[in-house]
């Protein structure tokens, strides 16, 4: 196995484990124990399962750890082909983990406030059932900001596999169009949020940009191609 292909199946396999972590946190949990407009259901959702809040926490900041680690064996991979733009893909990501990593520190004091803890006790029940309440919207309300950033660190990655040589041109498209995707999704989640669902359902085939480059680098790998070969990719 030569090292390029080996840098490949190493970014590859960083990406499937944020990929297999993210439905965890985005769509699995929220749908089990949030209730919209029901503090107290929600937070007896929480309480009732607290073992399934803590896996929420824990697997959430283990899904940002690979994303940054995905991004940085994506550096190392497509550095030759255009350092500024993949040092710019690094720093895209990197802006955005403080982001979920503020929503980890809201989750763990959702948990406090949950329990209802002896530091606590100034506030009645249904205050803390608020207050929890309040610190999952504003971690919910920042996933549209996120999604920014899933889909702008997504263009110059494009660029970077479309001009690399040694992936598929058609990845390189595909990730663009998902890039784009996100970004709008974002945008209509923050202006319209009514209509994000819609948003997500026509963008869907969009989305598995994502999922179509990571099982390449998994299963295919970087084929290395001559020097003439290069050449042509990149002019």
């Amino acid at each position: 196995m030569t090292q390029l292909k080996k840098n490949a199946r190493i970014a590859g396999l960083f990406y499937l484990l944020m990929a297999v972590t993210g439905p965890f946190v985005l769509i699995y949990v929220p749908g089990k124990l949030f209730v919209t407009g029901d503090a107290a259901a929600t937070v007896a959702n929480i309480f009732a399962n607290q073992s399934l809040f803590r896996a929420y926490i824990v697997v959430g900041l283990l899904s940002e750890m690979f994303f940054i680690l995905t991004v940085l064996a994506l550096y190392r991979l497509l550095k030759e082909v255009n350092c500024q733009l993949a040092k710019l893909m690094v720093i895209l990501v990197l802006v955005e983990a403080p982001l979920a990593f503020l929503g980890v520190a809201n989750q763990i004091a959702t948990l406090s406030f949950v329990q209802g803890s002896d530091l606590l006790a100034v506030f009645d029940k249904p205050q803390r059932d608020a207050l929890a309440t309040l610190l999952i919207n504003i971690d919910r309300q920042g996933v549209p900001v996120s999604e920014l950033f899933w889909g702008l660190w997504l263009l110059p990655l494009a660029w970077l596999v479309y001009r690399s040589g040694f992936l598929p041109r058609f990845l390189g498209v595909w990730l663009f169009l998902n890039g784009i995707a996100y970004v709008t999704i974002s945008f209509i989640g923050m202006l319209l949020p009514a209509h994000v669902q819609i948003a997500n359902t026509v963008s869907f085939p969009l989305l598995l940009g994502e999922v179509a480059f990571l099982l390449w680098l998994l299963i295919v790998g970087a084929k290395h191609k001559s020097p003439s070969q290069n050449v042509s990719a990149l002019g």
